[in-house]
């Protein structure tokens, strides 16, 4: 028997979104100093849903100031009082959480269920952590009295807007530093909203200022001099960039990239268990996940039993409109992230991978690709090697426990990895050769404001989450 499910839409009524917004800085919005605008559009039906401010070098320069100013107050603040503000930007995130969550699915793409669901309790979750931290900074193990940097310069990517903004602000305020943030071109919107919180929750002038633009904002923003802190999360490409900017200066760098994580599956894992997690490792937000779980290694005495198990899952999700409660898999990002996912699915096929995908009709209009997975894939197979940041699945297939690892670290990223199996010295043993920043075990894409998050070679440096992310806004 098969059910069809009735549309179920969040209405988009709850969101009142502005014909054009302007830059956040010292506590309020303005035009760039130059006039000048883009628009942002939803991808899953490419309407424009605002326009927004480009900011310029005049622009950067002004928020910095602004920040810096702020920073002489807000850092003298006792951590209890500094707390306060913290909580109760938690609640009032809480409060317009349904708002919030229709907003990043119309701006982003991704389903409702998510950032409902997942997205939202997280953003509001690490503001409530590091409020908590706010006063207790002396016993957080980096010595008695740590004092703040300065003026973080953050910089933000576009597949999980507010809460890689709350990863950015949460533990930065907390520690006393000020903020200018970049939101990623593609989705400014959030970040804007997350400015009228801090307006709503009383924040001090320019202890937060949200700068919008192009990689040039960013480019200035990171290289400006009276920056003393540089946080950013996305593609490895920028990430050198950045560490080549900063480098020779005395500016503290934490550098979250891209990632090609392995999901490896053992031939005495739960079946059903490790379908619904490979599902959720490179499915959840139409893959654009930087840990998301792109390679699978299955051993070969399971293959045939999980791939079987495997198609019929992905025969069962919904891809469509983001803000219908039914939908898995939304729209994809933009349209250049869209050719880039198609071109490195067509040179897997090109390569000799076999593709597959379940029979499903795209929306006519917006930005989709279909749930795909390749079998036949060696490690030679571009599709193996490069950050496709799509939901495509590379199946790889392995005999020894050694073997597995081996193919596991054969890339030039380090960011996360999982292990399905039911023998704990076994999950123990891979853990500890496999050079990953986070390892799940019989599970995938957990999350949680009190453990720390990050990577290895290409895939960054420096800690977010947890303890571990306070020492990234101390002088220690």
């Amino acid at each position: 028997m098969t059910f069809d499910y009735a549309p179920a839409p969040e209405s988009r009524a709850v969101v009142d979104i502005a014909p054009s917004y302007g830059l956040f800085v010292d506590g309020e919005f303005a035009p760039a100093s130059d006039g000048k605008v883009f628009k942002t559009v939803s991808p899953s039906s490419e309407e424009v849903l605002s326009e927004v401010a480009q900011a310029s070098g005049d622009d950067v320069d002004r928020a910095v100031k602004a920040a810096r100013k702020a920073f002489e107050k807000w850092s003298a603040l006792p951590g209890a009082e500094r707390a306060k503000y913290l909580f109760r930007i938690a609640r009032i995130i809480q409060e317009r959480s349904r708002e919030l969550a229709v907003l990043e699915s119309l701006d982003n793409g991704k389903p409702i269920r998510e950032s409902r669901d997942a997205d939202l309790p997280l953003v509001a979750a690490h503001f409530f952590y590091y409020a908590g931290w706010a006063d207790k900074l002396d016993h957080a193990g980096y010595g008695p009295n740590p004092r703040p940097l300065g003026v973080a310069g953050q910089v933000i990517p576009w597949n999980f807007p507010l809460l890689m903004l709350a990863w950015k602000i949460a533990p930065a305020l907390a520690t006393g530093n000020t903020v200018v943030l970049k939101p990623a071109e593609t989705t400014p919107l959030s970040a804007l909203f997350f400015a009228d919180i801090c307006r709503q929750a009383g924040l001090p002038k320019g202890v937060v200022n949200i700068l919008t633009g192009d990689g040039s904002t960013g480019a200035a923003l990171v290289a400006h001099p009276d920056v003393n802190k540089v946080a950013f999360t996305g593609s490895t490409e920028v990430g050198k960039a950045i560490a080549r900017t900063v480098a020779g200066t005395d500016k503290k760098v934490t550098l979250e990239l891209g990632g090609k994580a392995a999901n490896i599956v053992f031939d005495d894992a739960p079946i059903d268990q490790a379908v619904e997690g490979i599902v959720n490792g490179i499915f959840f937000n139409q893959g654009h996940v930087c840990c998301a779980g792109s390679r699978l290694l299955v051993q070969e005495s399971v293959q045939e039993e999980l791939l079987d198990a495997l198609k019929r899952r992905m025969g069962t999700l919904r891809v469509g409109d983001p803000l219908d409660k039914n939908t898995d898999i939304g729209a994809i990002n933009s349209a250049e992230q869209l050719a880039r996912i198609t071109a490195l699915a067509d040179a897997g096929e090109a390569e000799g991978a076999e593709r597959w995908a379940p029979a499903c009709e795209l929306p006519t209009a917006g930005y989709w690709f279909a749930p795909t997975l390749f079998t036949g894939v060696t490690q030679a197979h571009r599709i193996a090697r490069e950050e496709i940041f799509g939901p495509v699945l590379s199946v790889l297939t392995f005999r020894t426990p050694e073997e597995a690892v081996a193919k596991a670290n054969n890339t030039p990223y380090g960011l996360s990895a999982g292990i399905w199996t039911e023998k704990g010295s076994r999950i123990l043993w891979m853990a500890n050769k496999l050079r990953a920043g986070v390892i799940w075990s019989n599970t995938f894409n957990k999350f949680d404001p009190a453990s720390p998050f990050g990577g290895y070679k290409e895939s960054g440096y420096g800690r977010e989450g947890g303890r571990h992310g306070l020492e990234a806004y101390l002088n220690v």
